[in-house]
């Protein structure tokens, strides 16, 4: 069974830092582009950053413009796992994050082929 389970969540004062991990079980996806979404009570869900396989382009990294400079996203293939540290944590970063890897095509345009069930990020002001 192919799996995504992330880790890492919790609650955190505005400022903070909070490092999410996402270990993949089932399958290799060290030549998957792998990334993180998030969605909040009553909002859409929205794409956070992603990376691609580093044997594609080098492990190119996007973010949204809400988190470039605060997020950095970053891979072990060995591990077969993706990390998201999160710095300068704001209350709108409130949300459930997502782990997902796509076989084709970009996170960014919201495409996905597997879903982690998610870890709760709540920041207090």
């Amino acid at each position: 069974q192919v799996q995504l389970v992330e880790s890492g969540g919790g609650s955190v004062q505005a400022g903070g830092s909070l490092r999410l991990s996402c270990a993949g079980s089932g399958r290799s996806f060290s030549g998957d582009e792998m990334g993180w979404f998030r969605q909040a009570p009553g909002k859409e869900r929205e794409f956070v950053a992603a990376i691609t396989a580093i044997t594609w382009s080098g492990g190119r990294t996007d973010y949204s413009g809400s988190v470039k400079g605060r997020f950095t996203i970053s891979r072990d293939n060995a591990k077969n796992t993706v990390y998201l540290q999160m710095n300068s944590l704001k209350p709108e970063d409130t949300a459930v994050y997502h782990c997902a890897a796509v076989l084709s095509g970009r996170l960014l345009f919201g495409k996905y082929d597997y879903w982690g069930q998610g870890t709760q990020v709540t920041v207090s002001s």
